[in-house]
């Protein structure tokens, strides 16, 4: 604990404070430092660089050129080529085997050269040897058609012709008007009429009505209209002031000033006020990106 003020347990949580070790050291900036320090001390690996392959041997992993086989014989293509072709014409058993010519192309249309059978007798064009013509028996008459387009020429069609019959244009009256007289000379008396209600159904005027009118009635009598209502006026806000309260200035009380404690004071047999342990305490660490930069 120090001579003045807090213990280290309630400065940082700890029970001594870590001793430091850089008291006395001279101040190096963060900005002037390297990022890798460790980097840029001591020999360094250093490579000699991509090696581009050229006629040179410096472009090969070897120092000189190596061959895949030493001490090889030395054999001609050309010939063992020769020699295998040798060997393999001893195996016919005849002559080599040569193909036919190329296919021959016709001289013209209906020629016959190319072809592998020669001429064939069925395409040939020489006529064949015919009999006389015999024409045939005659065939059924009938008597021959009747010239006319059939409007305005008569006896063109197949049965007989249609006889002229005459056609009254006023066919229709004539009909009804002689049906209506025969109805009438079977009707014995005229229509029948019944008396019991003289009047047609709707008289001359459709407003008429026999119906006495009822009392007339009297106008309402007129209520008398008041003041008319007028809304309060809206709440005020207190703007600065004590616009919107309902008294202009609050009414004020002297009291005298007493501290009130809401709850005792507790103390100890000595008669020191107690005072509780304090909780856990955060410890004082390093970033990750330091602890990765030392590591």
């Amino acid at each position: 604990m120090t001579a003045e003020g807090k213990t280290d347990m309630e400065r940082i949580g700890l029970f001594s404070e870590m001793e430091y070790v850089t008291i006395g050291d001279k101040y190096a900036s963060q900005f002037s430092r390297p990022f890798n320090e460790a980097a840029s001390k001591n020999k360094q690996m250093l490579l000699g660089g991509s090696k581009e392959k050229s006629a040179l041997q410096a472009g090969y992993f070897e120092p000189q050129f190596v061959r895949l086989f030493e001490g090889e014989a030395y054999s001609n293509l050309i010939q063992l080529r020769r020699r295998y072709r040798l060997a393999e014409s001893k195996k016919n058993l005849s002559k080599a085997f040569l193909p036919s010519n190329g296919e021959k192309m016709p001289s013209g249309l209906g020629s016959n050269y190319g072809t592998i059978g020669g001429t064939y007798p069925f395409f040939s064009t020489q006529l064949k040897a015919r009999t006389t013509y015999v024409p045939p028996g005659k065939n059924l008459y009938t008597n021959p058609g009747k010239k006319g387009t059939g409007y305005g020429y008569p006896n063109l069609t197949i049965g007989k012709q249609y006889p002229y019959s005459t056609d009254v244009y006023d066919i229709g009256k004539i009909n009804l008007k002689k049906y209506s007289e025969d109805h009438r000379r079977l009707m014995k008396g005229g229509p029948f009429k019944l008396n019991l209600y003289p009047r047609e159904y709707f008289d001359i005027n459709p407003y008429h009505d026999d119906r006495p009118l009822p009392p007339v009635k009297k106008p309402p009598s007129e209520k008398p209209i008041g003041q008319p209502f007028k809304p309060t006026s809206p709440a005020k806000k207190p703007g600065g002031m004590k616009a919107g309260t309902f008294d202009s200035f609050p009414t004020h009380s002297a009291e005298p000033y007493v501290v009130k404690y809401s709850k005792p004071v507790v103390t100890n047999k000595g008669g020191q006020i107690f005072h509780p342990a304090t909780g856990p305490k955060s410890r004082p660490i390093k970033s990750v990106m330091s602890l990765n930069i030392e590591r």
